[in-house]
């Protein structure tokens, strides 16, 4: 953290189900310097995506956002993060199942947890999701990168049927909610 920190970046590390849905998002939003797909929260020292899926490892498909917060803060982070996926589904995000799609937010920092929390009492109070948010909130730990294939997997790969069914619909939905803090395309 401490690069980032010289270039005024801070880092999130964000899981909400698949990777490639949350990767895809983020690539597009103001503010967001460079994501990475990858895995956190288990216990197996170099975990890989097939050891993932067995959904043995604990650890979580993640994204690890770098960003810069004076464009971006870590509460809107986590109003696309909120948006995007469903925070009510314990281990599973549509037909996404087990351990590895869990939805969680690994802080960073002591403030990075005091904003989840208060993020998630927010969204409780004003009743946004019928069903309790199963969210976890937890200290990051090691990042693992992921195999080189999945990264900007969604850019690489868009007429994938998995894209098109799953990662398309979650783009679009960012775009019609956060299109005014979308990356501009050249």
């Amino acid at each position: 953290m401490s690069s980032n920190a010289n270039r005024g970046l801070e880092t999130a590390t964000l899981a909400g189900g698949c990777f490639w849905c949350l990767e895809a998002v983020y690539l597009g939003l103001r503010g967001v310097e460079r994501v990475a797909s990858g895995y956190m929260g288990g216990h197996t020292a170099r975990p890989t995506y097939r050891d993932v899926c067995n959904g043995d490892t604990g650890h979580a498909e993640v994204v690890r956002i770098e960003f810069d917060p004076a464009q971006l803060s870590f509460r809107e982070l986590l109003d696309v993060f909120f948006t995007i996926h469903d925070p009510t589904t314990l281990n599973r995000q549509g037909n996404d199942v087990g351990s590895q799609y869990r939805s969680a937010i690994f802080f960073h920092t002591p403030e990075q947890e005091r904003i989840a929390k208060e993020v998630i009492a927010d969204l409780t109070a004003r009743g946004v999701w019928r069903d309790p948010i199963v969210t976890e909130v937890t200290a990051s730990s090691t990042f693992h990168v992921a195999e080189e294939y999945h990264q900007d997997y969604f850019a690489r790969n868009a007429y994938q049927p998995y894209c098109q069914v799953v990662v398309a619909p979650k783009v679009a939905k960012f775009m019609k909610v956060f299109g005014d803090r979308a990356k501009v395309r050249a």
